[in-house]
């Protein structure tokens, strides 16, 4: 007896695999945006970032990934010396209380590991833009902003205009919040 293609048994679809830095770069292209990376020895933290960026012109920021109590993702993007009151942010944002998301919740938001988070990370974002995206109004008075390429590994500067445009081509309405009112 030979086996139709309906008695076949199958496995369920795989979710697509992470975007690589490569496959960042070539959606940039895709969009008409130019950016400059540069490659450097692995940092996690923005004191790392510090000591080894040496004078890298543009904005640096830091980037948090939270969730709030039912799980909702939020990327948090500011500049790297800005203290971010989590309580105070959620209720400017008339969010649930955030706390700080796992690293398995990162990897299935933004499919980027602890140390690698950053907007770029959005281009993975492939649930209906989930996560909600938070942005320094501060962090955008610099011309030209520093985020790692999917990986904390290198570092790429791009246009503050541009990364608008990236996020929004991602299928995000970035929310603008002034830290310095939120406290």
């Amino acid at each position: 007896m030979t086996e139709s293609p309906a008695d076949t048994p199958t496995l369920a679809a795989a979710p697509p695999a992470p975007a690589t830095s490569d496959d960042l770069f070539a959606f940039l292209d895709t969009l008409g945006i130019v950016t400059e990376t540069h490659r450097h020895d692995p940092v996690k933290t923005v004191e790392e970032a510090k000591a080894l960026r040496g004078q890298l012109p543009g904005g640096h920021c830091k980037n948090l990934f939270l969730r709030t109590k039912k799980g909702t993702p939020w990327l948090v993007v500011c500049e790297e010396d800005r203290p971010v009151d989590l309580k105070n942010l959620s209720n400017a944002l008339g969010a649930p209380r955030f706390s700080f998301g796992s690293p398995e919740r990162l990897m299935t938001a933004l499919g980027v590991l602890p140390g690698s988070v950053t907007p770029f990370a959005l281009i993975n974002d492939r649930a209906e833009a989930a996560v909600s995206v938070v942005l320094d109004r501060g962090m955008l008075d610099h011309e030209v902003l520093n985020y790692h390429p999917l990986v904390n590994h290198m570092t790429t500067a791009i246009r503050r205009d541009d990364l608008l445009t990236f996020i929004r081509a991602c299928g995000h309405r970035p929310t603008v919040v002034d830290f310095d009112r939120v406290g």
